[in-house]
């Protein structure tokens, strides 16, 4: 497809790199010549330098050809008016970065009067995922499919567990619990495990299952769970409001440190529920008066990856605190696989695979659409939710008969409502909501889950 990136910050530059992978023609617009010989120096695009608001830029960028316009600026008013002007030029599909909570409030209004195909909010997305991991303090990561009801869950296997040793055939013999095994990270390496491989202490495992059904199976594999109840937010910007509010209203005590007094007063207000602290998160003897010792779980989300890193890193040492720490650049590499600092959150990723996810169901032409997409392990496995049309080929024959790729695991089939477990003597139907877990990455349909 032709794609359009209006801004090539770190959201704008992700976009560019993936789908220029996914064989796109991509055209990058920014103001800012030096951002743009760095996006254009890394991947094969074209770069145009101006204001996307104008409509002379966006014509010389190819707007009346353009399948989809993207806008990423840094401005919320520029992304809108930049889709608005693409809709009028154009008449091609449109995706906005919205970030702030007064907008995205009244996004339904702004989506219908705008024309806007998807409205994406990396903040907000973020705190929810946050807020996941908060529900379940043992997961290291938690993905959501079929509207909420099934979770893809990462936990590591502790020493003395009941899985270390254990064959994968014996799964459900030994355990018992509603749940299935989709991925293995075991150091450097990525398994889609079959029936014959066998669990060892210390691997990551990635589980689907529904709520319901999380704490019977944490009990068996020796994992004892601790409700958190106290939150202490580091950093009281967009996604630590989005963040605090959704902490609240789950009636969670919620501490937040901002530097900025302004902001502070402004937070009081928003917050009412919450306890706003005006305060460095860098400031050791403040953590210390502030109970960091014995919060439940810590959540560094300020703007800068530094702060965040040495807070999360202080309050691994001193606490037992769940500690959630917020990446806005990866330019760390592998040196933060090996730094505890719990689990991680990059809002420009969640960001890429909303949009990601959009720009599949778009050129799909296998009458299914791709519904949900995660990207996990450095991006090695993607898990993806289809839903099937009509004339899908999986359609056509039991599970057990179909010819299925290499490293690609049918998870679970959410059939109005009702969450299947698939076997090989089960049919895929029209309609289906389908999890798949695969290393076979760029799959845009249901049927090319088939070799």
């Amino acid at each position: 497809m032709n794609i359009i990136i209006a801004g090539c910050g770190g959201v704008g530059s992700a976009l560019a790199e993936q789908l220029t992978a996914e064989d796109h023609e991509v055209t990058v617009i920014d103001n800012s010549s030096r951002n743009l010989q760095n996006v254009m120096s890394q991947y094969d695009i074209m770069g145009i330098q101006g204001n996307s608001t104008s409509y002379v830029t966006q014509m010389e960028a190819g707007i009346d050809k353009a399948d989809l316009l993207i806008a990423v600026t840094d401005h919320d008013e520029v992304n809108m008016l930049t889709c608005l002007i693409a809709r009028k030029a154009g008449n091609c599909q449109t995706i906005a970065r919205v970030r702030s909570p007064q907008y995205f409030t009244e996004i339904g209004f702004i989506r219908e009067e705008l024309g806007l195909s998807m409205a994406v909010n990396p903040e907000f997305a973020a705190a929810q995922e946050i807020a996941r991991l908060i529900q379940i303090p043992s997961a290291l990561e938690v993905d959501t499919f079929a509207k909420g009801r099934v979770n893809l869950i990462k936990i590591g296997i502790p020493e003395g567990s009941v899985l270390d040793g254990l064959m994968l055939s014996d799964f459900s013999a030994k355990i018992g619990a509603d749940a299935l095994i989709c991925i293995v990270e075991r150091e450097k390496e990525v398994f889609i495990p079959g029936g014959g491989f066998v669990l060892l202490a210390g691997d990551k495992i990635y589980v689907t299952m529904q709520i319901s059904a999380l704490n019977d199976f944490l009990n068996k594999i020796g994992i004892k769970e601790k409700p958190i109840k106290k939150v202490m937010i580091a950093g009281g910007g967009t996604m630590g409001y989005y963040l605090g509010r959704i902490l609240t209203d789950a009636h969670i005590q919620v501490k937040i440190i901002e530097k900025s007094e302004e902001r502070c007063a402004e937070l009081s207000d928003l917050l009412p529920k919450a306890m706003i602290i005006h305060g460095n998160v860098t400031d050791r003897q403040l953590m210390i008066e502030e109970d960091i010792e014995t919060t439940d779980a810590v959540t560094a989300i300020t703007n800068l990856d530094e702060e965040n890193l040495l807070l999360a890193l202080y309050a691994n040492k001193v606490s037992n605190a769940k500690v959630i720490t917020r990446i806005n650049r990866l330019s760390f590499g592998d040196v933060l696989e090996d730094m505890p600092i719990g689990s991680t959150v990059t809002p420009k990723d969640i960001t890429s695979e909303y949009i990601i996810r959009y720009v599949r169901s778009m050129q799909n032409s296998y009458g299914s659409n791709v519904e949900t997409l995660y990207r996990m392990v450095d991006n090695k496995v993607e898990a993806l939710e289809f839903r099937v049309g009509q004339d899908a080929k999986v359609t056509k024959a039991a599970i057990g008969e179909l010819k299925i790729k290499k490293n690609t695991l049918l998870c679970c089939i959410n059939r109005n409502k009702r969450i299947i477990r698939p076997t090989g003597r089960d049919t895929i139907m029209p309609g289906d909501n389908v999890i798949v877990v695969t290393t076979n990455r760029g799959l845009n349909g249901i049927d090319e889950i088939l070799s």
